[in-house]
């Protein structure tokens, strides 16, 4: 059971213990673009695999080893990408750890490195893209 003075918000909690968008391994996914980031030293490793349709977002799934906070803000960050139609890929480059943050309603101070690891890991992913994709 869950302590009630767990230090962080429902949405948090929410996007933990059901996360968006996670791929599983019995997924069929063929992802156009693929990004890491983290380090499997530290113990936060976070993937992300898009699809991308025009220059939309239309999928974008992860898989993380990491903490709470690290499978909250990956699972907000892939909703984030894909809300409304899809982010556009420029728009999607210049997502930052704050924005992600702000829509977890907030994470400790402690934890804020995990935010980061998702808009790396989506950076990637649309270099990764870019490249297959470069005319």
């Amino acid at each position: 059971m869950i302590q009630e003075n767990w230090a962080y918000s429902e949405t948090v909690k929410d996007h933990f213990f059901n996360p968006r968008n996670y791929l599983r391994e019995t997924d069929d996914f063929k992802a156009d673009g693929k990004g890491t980031a983290g380090s499997p030293v530290c113990g936060d490793l976070l993937t992300v695999w898009i699809k991308v349709d025009g220059n939309k977002i239309k999928e974008c799934k992860w898989q993380t080893f990491g903490c709470a906070s690290a499978i909250a803000s990956s699972s907000m960050m892939s909703v984030m990408a894909t809300e409304n139609g899809g982010m556009d890929l420029d728009e999607a480059m210049k997502l930052e750890p704050k924005k992600i943050m702000e829509r977890l309603g907030g994470l400790p101070d402690e934890k804020f490195h995990c935010s980061v690891l998702g808009h790396l890991a989506l950076r990637e992913a649309i270099k990764d893209y870019r490249s297959k994709n470069a005319k």
